[in-house]
């Protein structure tokens, strides 16, 4: 089993540096045109499946791909964003106005990261069960793949930003995920 990990393509709280979380936020042009490149760098590869986030900016990511490579998407709200709680919606100096620059201590409603992680295996695990031996895309969001990553793959870097429309290729051994492929954005060049 291969799992292609895409982050969906950008959005105008992208640019502005807004937390996104669990708001339905869509698509802006750029995100659009960015799926479409990354759909046609992927039909060199076998896909069996897509299955995406129920929020906007991923299911519509993922139904760009899915029309180029002629596969149907499927979505599972496991596979949606870090819920961001109070901070949805602000930028970072927002945030700093608001609740002081130490506004990371206090409980603001974000989801803890442990319960992404769960909810992401329990996604995972399921497809893995539900569907040996295919090869799916999975199109979510930054923190939640950042979050699953780091469980996962520990040890690599996780520091690096996770750029929109970017890949990572997984390969599913037994119960060890190899990885293939890790942030990749060639398909932007």
């Amino acid at each position: 089993m291969r799992i292609g990990f895409i982050r969906h393509g950008s959005t105008l709280w992208n640019k502005e540096k807004r937390a996104q979380g669990s708001s339905d936020i869509h698509l802006d042009k750029q995100g659009r045109r960015d799926a479409a490149k990354l759909g046609e760098s992927l039909l060199k590869d076998e896909w069996d499946m897509i299955v995406s986030s129920d929020l906007s900016r991923a299911k519509e990511t993922a139904e760009i791909i899915g029309r180029i490579l002629h596969i149907d998407v499927k979505t599972d709200p496991r596979l949606r964003e870090a819920g961001g709680g109070q901070i949805e919606g602000t930028t970072e100096q927002e945030r700093i106005e608001k609740w002081g620059e130490k506004w990371r201590e206090l409980d603001l409603g974000i989801e803890k990261e442990e319960l992404v992680v769960a909810r992401a295996h329990e996604a995972l695990n399921d497809l893995h069960h539900q569907h040996p031996g295919h090869n799916i895309l999975i199109v979510s969001h930054g923190s939640f793949l950042r979050h699953f990553f780091k469980s996962t793959l520990p040890e690599l870097n996780h520091e690096k930003h996770i750029v929109n429309t970017s890949l990572t290729v997984l390969r599913r051994k037994e119960d060890e995920w190899l990885n293939e492929l890790y942030h990749s954005t060639s398909h932007l060049d």
